[in-house]
């Protein structure tokens, strides 16, 4: 099979597999395992607790010097709710292009990747020829937490890692840093015909995104910058809130995830610090609970 007809064929194998992240990445991980059953090739499974996801590691080569690790990630964001011009799980090819849910985020990559291993296998290889495939990166890069101790064990500290994310294929060699948090606020459940007697959690919560929101202006008005990123300065966004039973009921409970995008010039303490300092310019009471997730 020529190689570039295999690349299309494995990765209209990959995207077939739903693996959106609330999902099981199992069966991708066990049709990799089996694409790449070889007697020069060792694979190694990391599970999670509830032995629903894996890592998978995957090495060729010698073991004793430094080599090569590619490394991507199995999940891919949803496709519910969208328009598509084809189905999101089965690859199209049309017009010299692939179509397919998670074919550039990083399917295709990884498609490659596992011809590459293939090849490699077959080679007398000077320096070994890694690769590290991840579950959860898409919701906080969870899963690669679970294998990078288990790696560290097992081969020599690469000379260079290739992470296949796209970017229309220019290397990036740099990446913003990103912490999530959430933010629990804590109020008194009352009728809202009596509403101003009650405190209510809906709006300590927009208190604090305002905050979130004058920081994010400072920063990008005052701090840091890095032309090398298409947003030169660290970010702040909202990514999800939730709070409230009914419309004649004030609110007791709000909960909102933000997150952080910092340059490296940028410490995440030192903008937590400045959110929690404008937020206390609403000199709001002190009923809310932060997590790091």
């Amino acid at each position: 099979m020529r190689h570039d007809t295999e690349y299309i064929k494995v990765l209209q194998d990959l995207i077939s597999f739903d693996t959106t992240s609330y999902k099981s990445n199992l069966p991708l991980i066990n049709y990799i395992k089996n694409y790449l059953d070889h007697e020069n090739i060792i694979t190694v499974l990391n599970l999670n607790k509830e032995l629903t996801k894996a890592n998978l590691f995957i090495s060729t080569g010698p073991k004793d010097v430094a080599g090569i690790l590619l490394s991507g990630h199995t999940d891919v964001v949803p496709a519910d709710g969208q328009i598509w011009d084809t189905e999101p799980f089965k690859a199209i090819i049309k017009d010299n292009n692939i179509y397919g849910r998670g074919t550039a985020d990083m399917k295709g990559f990884i498609a490659c990747a596992l011809v590459a291993m293939k090849q490699a296998a077959h080679m007398s290889l000077s320096h070994p020829l890694h690769l590290c495939l991840s579950y959860d990166e898409e919701i906080g890069c969870i899963g690669v937490r679970g294998i990078l101790n288990q790696i560290s064990k097992m081969v020599i500290p690469p000379t260079i890692t290739i992470i296949g994310e796209p970017t229309l294929m220019n290397v990036a060699t740099s990446h913003k840093g990103k912490a999530v948090f959430q933010v629990s606020f804590y109020g008194e459940s009352g009728h809202s015909a009596l509403a101003p007697k009650y405190l209510n959690a809906i709006h300590t919560a927009s208190y604090f995104i305002q905050s979130l929101i004058k920081s994010q202006e400072i920063i990008a008005k005052e701090g840091n910058t890095d032309t090398g990123f298409d947003i030169p300065y660290s970010t702040i966004h909202v990514g999800k809130i939730c709070g409230g039973e009914a419309i004649n009921i004030v609110p007791n409970f709000c909960q909102l995830n933000y997150e952080v995008r910092n340059l490296a010039q940028d410490q995440i303490i030192e903008i937590q610090t400045l959110i929690f300092k404008k937020f206390r310019d609403y000199n709001i009471n002190d009923n809310y609970d932060l997590e790091q997730i």
